[in-house]
């Protein structure tokens, strides 16, 4: 059985894997290191994480969840809070919702401070999920299926553009 308790202390914040890492212009607004928490805890149907954000950046786009339901709270550091058309400051003690919905559920953390932003992030594990990007016009299908025997789970993810559909029938 996994250890049902951590301590902050024992959380080490890595960078995110290359795959997840922003290049080319993308760099200079998005960056964060993360420690993951859920699986460590044996956590099944919520996810948790800490992440940290330096200043001047924003660990993710802004984004809005069709299926999950997110929760953060901020521990450290100070920011901004983009939540559908309206921007919040944020501080340490603040819990913030982001249910799922459209667009108008889009948000994303800015570290808009002098020193790390460092939160909480809490979410619901459903899969299938569909995530919107408000500012590229964009999509993403994320899905996560279990493990066979001595296999890492498998993952399907796919971004793109509404206008990108190839037809159901197309190559068959």
């Amino acid at each position: 059985m996994t250890r049902p308790v951590i301590n902050i202390t024992e959380i080490d914040l890595q960078p995110r894997p290359a795959a997840m890492a922003a290049t080319g212009p993308a760099a200079e607004r998005f960056d964060a290191r993360m420690g993951m928490i859920g699986p460590r805890i044996g956590a099944q149907k919520l996810g948790y994480n800490i992440t940290e954000i330096p200043p001047g950046k924003r660990a993710f786009p802004f984004h809005n969840h069709r299926v999950n339901e997110e929760m953060f709270f901020i521990l450290e550091g100070v920011g901004e809070l983009r939540l559908g058309s309206a921007r919040h400051p944020i501080r340490p003690g603040d819990f913030i919702a982001c249910p799922p919905g459209g667009r108008e559920t889009a948000h994303q953390i800015i570290n808009t401070g002098e020193g790390v932003l460092k939160y909480l992030a809490v979410s619901t594990k459903i899969t299938p999920e569909i995530a919107e990007y408000p500012d590229s016009d964009k999509f993403g299908v994320l899905a996560e299926f279990p493990a066979g025997a001595g296999e890492p789970p498998k993952v399907f993810r796919y971004v793109g553009r509404e206008g990108n559909s190839v037809g159901y029938w197309e190559g068959e």
